[in-house]
């Protein structure tokens, strides 16, 4: 039997820009001592013991369904490392597992009930998948870095992101506030991704008091344990704030099934629960951007932002995809600016996810130039 499509709505989605590096990953592939593949942010790094020990723990042999929400112990110790990693309080009923945080990012505009005549605020130079998860919601969209953005229709949602992909750049509490203060005006949802959080002794959530004054109302707290403690292959992240929207999110994931596996709600548990492995993972972070950074300035780019996260914003002053083929030829394979938007067109972005020995064989190779 085929399915009718005469009055379905087609989501146009952009191509998946990773697919158009093949020729220049083919190009440093062909480097004598190897590829460095800074392109992506996937972590390299070992995955805490805390943590494996968890996943084929007592929950490992749980074979009936997990819940939606996870158990209260997964909650509370997530709360109970929000306030002291970041100062934040939050009641842990208004914590919610996520399967990573990709996925949540991409629907979230729909399962906000965000729509056509809807749009969603995203920044200037910005993660995909915000884009993406506006046209899954059939909804516009806007690129803005002004706390009073308007666009196209009625402004459903805001997305903010500090530390930044692909800038590292940090807000500040003033900026958030004023992002905050307008959406509150308008009735729109304040979205922060803050994946990159753990890694930043100067970022802020959008949870502090110092930005909400106190009150969660509209605002969401994106999470991922990918970049703090090496999980991407387990996908493991959460959502936290305001308990209504919270409240509202858990009961459409109950009825879709978007529920994590209880071992990886176990292992959440432990990563929650253990700061050192998460401090220790932004010291080599740290050591890897400095290094890094003073290799490409030595190559003759200039760094801009770049002050946490995963990542070194870049410029050579010339269109970013040349400068992705000057350092696919030194074996350097990067991500051109333009996947992140129009105004990265002349900037890459190097990523910090390669070994130590591989990062080292980067700088050797631009310092050699």
């Amino acid at each position: 039997m085929q399915a009718r499509t005469d009055n379905a709505v087609k989501v146009e989605l952009p191509d998946f820009p990773w697919d158009s590096l093949a020729e220049d990953k083919a190009l440093a592939q062909s480097h004598p001592d190897g590829i460095v593949d800074l392109s992506v942010g996937t972590p390299v790094d070992p995955v805490p013991a805390v943590v494996r020990d968890a996943l084929a723990g007592p929950a490992a042999d749980q074979p009936g369904y997990p819940t939606t929400h996870g158990p209260a112990s997964l909650r509370e110790a997530i709360a109970g490392s929000l306030l002291r990693r970041f100062g934040v309080t939050v009641d842990p009923v208004a914590v919610l597992p996520t399967i990573g945080s990709k996925e949540f990012v991409a629907w979230l505009p729909t399962l906000l009930g965000v729509g056509p005549g809807d749009a969603v605020v995203i920044p200037e130079l910005a993660y995909p998948t915000y884009e993406v998860g506006a046209r899954l919601a059939h909804a516009e969209f806007v690129r803005s870095d002004s706390p009073t953005a308007v666009g196209p229709g009625r402004v459903a949602l805001v997305w903010v992101n500090s530390p930044s992909n692909p800038t590292g750049r940090v807000l500040t509490r003033e900026h958030l506030r004023q992002v905050v203060g307008r959406a509150r005006e308008r009735g729109a949802v304040v979205a922060s991704d803050e994946c990159y959080l753990s890694l930043s002794r100067d970022a802020v959530s959008i949870l502090h008091p110092d930005v909400c004054g106190g009150s969660h109302e509209g605002l969401l707290a994106v999470h991922s344990m990918s970049k703090s403690s090496n999980l991407a292959g387990y996908r493991a992240g959460f959502v936290t704030g305001d308990p209504a929207l919270v409240a509202g999110l858990l009961e459409v994931r109950k009825h879709a099934g978007m529920i994590v596996p209880r071992p990886v709600q176990a292992a959440m548990e432990a990563g929650a629960s253990d700061d050192a492995h998460v401090e220790e993972q932004a010291a080599v972070y740290d050591r890897r951007r400095i290094l890094l950074r003073a290799a490409l300035e030595n190559a003759g780019l200039r760094i801009e932002h770049s002050e946490s996260g995963l990542y070194l914003w870049a410029t050579a002053g010339e269109p970013g995809r040349a400068t992705v083929r000057w350092l696919a030829e030194r074996g350097i394979l990067v991500a051109p600016g333009d996947f992140y938007g129009p105004a990265g067109e002349q900037y890459v972005r190097v990523g910090l996810t390669a070994s130590d020995e591989r990062i080292t064989r980067a700088a050797t190779r631009l310092l050699r130039r």
